[in-house]
């Protein structure tokens, strides 16, 4: 026994450690689905504040969705919005407290359906905040309805057959809108699908909050997810069915940078 104590001591100082769970992450069970996106979300967002010290000044806003307990697995100052309306708060917190790092953490159905007027006149006015949008084409926690980023040709509970242009449209690019407003200052797609695919998020969360520091307007971080349940799919087919649909539609990349920013102005 005293042998294989020994042994174990010797093996455990040879360690190389690859991973250490982010202090602002609790210890709550996790409610989400098997395989959903925002469990990696999550670690990621916290693994960069932890990273740049600004635990005491960060305020995250959470609305209704499958976003809406973020709070329990964020061990931040949090704040909850109504449905559609986190972009709004965030605003208002950012505007009370401006030394503070203020992001809104939001889904599909939230950040472009209901909530389309504050997510565009918030960044139209540049409001100094980070918008973190996550994109699984459905929604996810009410039954799987269409969302307005639901593919064509995509069922859900309520385009049984399919999700046609014809009465409800064109996926919304939302991201490409925002683009477009002259109070955007970075804009970025990403996704959570590969282990590169999530080192490049984590690359732009921290640039994201660094744009926050230095005043340069709104940053926009948009994250195709998955949603295993609502799309009927295992985790590993529905990240395959992710790399092979959604990014064609929604393909990853900056869509606008603060040089671009300059040459608008």
């Amino acid at each position: 026994m005293t042998s294989q104590i020994s042994t174990m001591q010797t093996v455990d100082e040879n360690l190389n450690c690859v991973y250490v769970k982010p202090d602002t992450l609790t210890d709550a069970r996790l409610h989400y689905c098997p395989g959903c996106g925002h469990g990696v979300i999550h670690r990621v967002l916290m693994e960069v504040v932890d990273e740049l010290g600004i635990r005491e000044e960060t305020v995250g806003v959470a609305p209704v969705g499958c976003a809406v307990f973020a709070y329990n697995y964020m061990d931040i100052d949090m704040q909850e919005a109504a449905h559609g309306r986190a972009s709004a708060v965030a605003t208002g917190v950012k505007r009370m407290l401006p030394h503070r790092y203020v992001f809104s953490y939001q889904g599909d159905g939230d950040l472009a359906a209901i909530g389309t007027a504050e997510t565009i006149h918030t960044v139209n006015r540049g409001e100094n905040i980070l918008m973190i949008f996550v994109n699984n084409a459905i929604y996810g926690m009410t039954g799987g309805q269409m969302a307005p980023t639901t593919l064509l040709g995509m069922k859900t509970s309520t385009t049984p057959s399919g999700r046609i242009s014809s009465g409800v449209g064109h996926p919304l690019k939302i991201t490409e809108l925002i683009a477009l407003l002259p109070g955007a200052g970075y804009v970025t797609r990403q996704s959570v699908h590969t282990p590169n695919a999530v080192r490049k998020l984590k690359k732009a969360l921290t640039r994201g909050f660094t744009m926050q520091r230095e005043q340069q307007g709104t940053s926009f971080i948009e994250i195709v997810s998955n949603c295993p349940s609502g799309w009927k799919m295992n985790p590993l087919d529905s990240n395959r069915w992710l790399e092979e649909n959604m990014l064609t539609v929604f393909p990853p990349g900056d869509l606008k940078t603060p040089s671009e920013r300059k040459k608008e102005s």
